[in-house]
């Protein structure tokens, strides 16, 4: 009998904020997995481990999380004034599908490093010591991303004591800029608020009618108050995870949003939109205690946010719904302002099921609208393991 030997794909693994994922240039796919499409999704897939029925990616590189079922392809940018293109991949665990509809914010904060090492940022825009800025176009949404790396003799800096709740170990600090982050592709007409409200009245069949934040910044979100669905906010993974009924609720409001944002027209079409939109519960401050066993004092925070990823709680934070949280509360009168406190922030602290992070933004209103420059975070990027990836001949 015969068989199909495996091929081998130049690849790195790398940890990204409080995500991991597979990372390639694009040059080193298979030439027939270089453009969009079937045959790509088919070999990303087979990269990751999915679908896989029993959710656990054994045969494959994802870790049976959302935060850990991701692929990025990098490739020098076509875009003036940019180094590298970004585009990113959520890929489903259980389904063959991959969600090419938003970003992965903590992933970016590798992307820098990784095109500094791969070689697609210019040798002169790289100092022998110092803080090397990375121009980064990403390509899902259309934004432009400035990442902030730090290089010694030449070579990036990964090693270092910044801390990030979420991630075990301490590295170098990454500070990321995402400019503009209203995804103008998304909704209607592209606005920051689709409904033209910061805070609306969503009616959600079988669960009820609450106030809503609808908001297209980093990545199109739903936030709800906690109250409102029966949560204080403190919750942790357990909490929701092992609830069915709840998680079956989550993704009610996900849709009903989604058709809301104008993100989707049809409640069914939700299924074939997993990465997009998020959805978010946010309470005023309250001290718990993290997943890691730390103490989360309430005066150290501005407000509380929990939100779900792929269909579960997140076990910190999405990059981009930080960046999401970052631009609502920096606008007076949404629902993460307020339970903020109210009134100007320029940044925020916020609670997460792993601890906190801060996140500021700069917002203005002109002519009524409101717009945000940029959103700013601090993340950290490490290389995890470099060589290749391998996959059956036939596997796409």
């Amino acid at each position: 009998m015969a068989h199909v030997a495996q091929i081998k794909i130049p690849a790195t693994y790398m940890r990204g904020g409080t995500s991991k994922g597979v990372f390639f240039n694009l040059n080193d796919l298979p030439e027939a997995a270089q453009l969009p499409g079937a045959v790509r999704d088919a070999l990303l897939l087979r990269v990751i481990g999915s679908p896989d029925p029993y959710e656990k990616q054994i045969d494959g590189m994802g870790g049976a999380t959302s935060s850990t079922s991701k692929t990025v392809i990098l490739s020098k940018s076509i875009k003036a004034d940019h180094d590298v293109d970004y585009l990113f991949g959520q890929v489903s665990i259980d389904k063959a599908f991959i969600d090419w509809s938003g970003n992965c914010g903590n992933l970016s904060a590798a992307v820098g490093s990784f095109a500094i090492s791969a070689g697609l940022v210019d040798a002169g825009r790289i100092p022998r010591n110092g803080v090397a800025v990375v121009r980064i176009w990403q390509v899902n949404i259309g934004k432009t991303i400035i990442a902030h790396v730090q290089v010694t003799e030449g070579q990036v800096q990964e090693t270092g004591d910044f801390e990030l709740d979420g991630v075990t170990f301490p590295a170098a600090e990454v500070q990321l800029e995402f400019m503009d982050p209203a995804a103008e592709e998304e909704g209607a007409g592209g606005s920051m608020f689709p409904t033209g409200n910061l805070v609306d009245d969503l009616e959600v069949p079988g669960v009820g009618t609450f106030k809503a934040t609808l908001i297209n910044a980093g990545i199109p979100t739903i936030f709800v108050n906690a109250a409102d669905i029966g949560y204080t906010g403190t919750e942790l993974q357990g909490d929701i995870n092992g609830d069915p009924k709840a998680l079956a609720m989550f993704e009610t409001i996900r849709a009903y949003g989604a058709v809301r944002m104008g993100l989707i027209q049809r409640i069914d079409e939700a299924a074939t939109r997993q990465h997009t939109p998020k959805v978010a519960f946010v309470a005023a401050p309250a001290s718990y205690t993290a997943s890691s066993g730390k103490p989360v004092v309430a005066a150290d925070l501005d407000l509380l946010v929990r939100a779900l990823s792929m269909g579960k709680l997140h076990h910190a934070m999405m990059g981009t719904a930080a960046v999401a949280i970052g631009t609502a509360a920096a606008i007076p009168g949404t629902l993460v302002n307020l339970a903020a406190g109210g009134g100007a922030r320029s940044a925020v602290r916020f609670g997460h099921p792993s601890g906190a992070l801060r996140v500021g933004a700069e917002a203005t209103q002109v002519n009524g609208e409101w717009t945000v420059v940029k959103a700013i975070m601090s993340r950290s990027a490490r290389v995890l393991m470099e060589g290749w990836v391998r996959v059956p001949g036939d596997a796409f």
